[in-house]
């Protein structure tokens, strides 16, 4: 038996070289959003960063090198995912959901198709964004329950030789771009069965929408709790029109699509939860060594923040592997690898919440003010239970349905 969690020197040298640029280059944002009062501007105001970002090739870094890119796979995309939002929720949630909106043509689409929507991400110049749009208003849990069921609410028709999209989504990463008007791709899940008792299995498409001159309505820029200098909008499709071939694998085959792209995603959570929890683990070490708080020792001497910190790095490592072993499952395509997954999502971004909330008790009333990362580290990650398949709605049914199927072996995480 050999395990090990050693990284290769090409890691290394990675996780060296996400860290010097986060803290060289994303360092900078949560200082320019601070005081922009309103959603878009400070969306705006991280397009420096992001362009820098892609000049310096991060897209093309955390992009699969089968298509282009240079990531070898999902352990890569967690080193760079921890090391950027140790320091920056923002434009890091930015740029790995470029990665999110092409991940349907990646699974499903045709050498044309992945050629094509690639293309744009891997030039290095510019600000190009992609969204993946699935999450409609009132929740998206069920999005694949028959009727009587709402499920997805979007509409593609064809019309001749094009798709006419119609229908609002919500809580989409990037969707609406830097002006409003949408990016340079979308994927989009829409219902294409004109029979409202069509199986779900049969009943949805993803369909990529190039950037487009008008249809693209922002109704709402969510002014959100955290992640304040990215966007997650509210926006309608109002008579979108895009040619046929446009649909990603078969038509009606959208539901497997949106599965397997929601899978490791779930373990990139995780890795953010990391990151967010481990630079609040060094924010409350530095000021536990070094503030007295009007007594005759630094806290750190004292036995109860000295426990609290302990508790907190060993949640931290506990989490890290756990992510590392999923990505590690994916990488591999092991059967275990979306249990791993969505474990790690779940463990990872609970444990954030819990660890920063911690140590904002070590450090006292300080760490409300935002002259130190806590509290903005907690806004960050107080969500992470909650997108890319909410813990309570999505990520725990997928565990309970794995552990009622008949040939569950609960070894199989350690077997495979």
């Amino acid at each position: 038996m050999s395990i090990d969690f050693t990284l290769t020197a090409e890691q290394r040298k990675l996780q060296q070289a996400a860290r010097d640029f986060a803290r060289s280059v994303l360092a900078d944002v949560p200082a320019a959003i601070r005081f922009v009062p309103t959603p878009q501007d400070r969306l705006l105001a991280t397009k420096p960063m992001y362009e820098q970002l892609v000049a310096e090739g991060w897209l093309r870094k955390i992009l699969p090198a089968p298509v282009g890119g240079e990531s070898n796979g999902m352990v890569d995309a967690a080193l760079v995912a921890e090391e950027f939002y140790a320091v920056d929720a923002d434009v890091s949630l930015t740029a790995f959901a470029v990665v999110l909106g092409l991940l349907p043509v990646l699974h499903g689409g045709s050498p044309a198709q992945v050629q094509a929507a690639v293309a744009p991400f891997l030039t290095g110049t510019g600000a190009p964004l992609a969204a993946f749009c699935h999450s409609e208003p009132g929740g998206i849990a069920n999005f694949a329950e028959p009727a009587p069921a709402e499920g997805v609410r979007t509409t593609a028709v064809l019309d001749g030789d094009e798709w006419v999209i119609n229908g609002t989504k919500q809580w989409i990463s990037n969707a609406t771009g830097w002006d409003g008007t949408g990016v340079d791709l979308t994927t989009v899940v829409c219902r294409t069965a004109q029979d409202p008792a069509t199986a779900p299995e049969n009943a949805f498409s993803v369909i990529v929408v190039p950037k487009q001159e008008s249809g693209i309505v922002l109704e709402e820029a969510f002014d959100t709790l955290g992640h304040r200098g990215h966007l997650t909008p509210r926006f309608r499709f109002d008579n979108v029109r895009v040619p046929r071939e446009n649909v990603v694998g078969e038509v009606g085959g959208g539901k497997a699509l949106v599965e397997a792209s929601f899978a490791s995603p779930a373990a990139l959570v995780g890795a953010f939860g990391v990151g967010l929890a481990r630079a609040a683990f060094d924010a409350a070490l530095t000021f536990a060594r070094t503030e007295k708080r009007a007594g005759s020792v630094p806290i750190i001497e004292h036995q109860a923040v000295g426990y609290a910190l302990a508790d907190a790095k060993t949640s931290i490592e506990a989490a890290r592997y756990l992510n590392w072993k999923a990505c590690h499952a994916l990488d591999n395509q092991l059967p275990s690898a979306l249990e791993l997954a969505v474990q790690a999502k779940i463990f990872g971004s609970e444990t954030a919440v819990r660890v920063i909330t911690d140590l904002m008790r070590v450090v006292g009333i300080d760490s409300y003010n935002h002259d130190l990362p806590l509290a903005r580290l907690l806004q960050d990650a107080v969500v992470l239970p909650l997108f890319d398949g909410g813990n309570m709605g999505v990520r725990r049914r997928q565990l309970h349905d794995l552990l009622k199927s008949p040939g569950y072996n609960s070894m199989s995480t350690v077997e495979s």
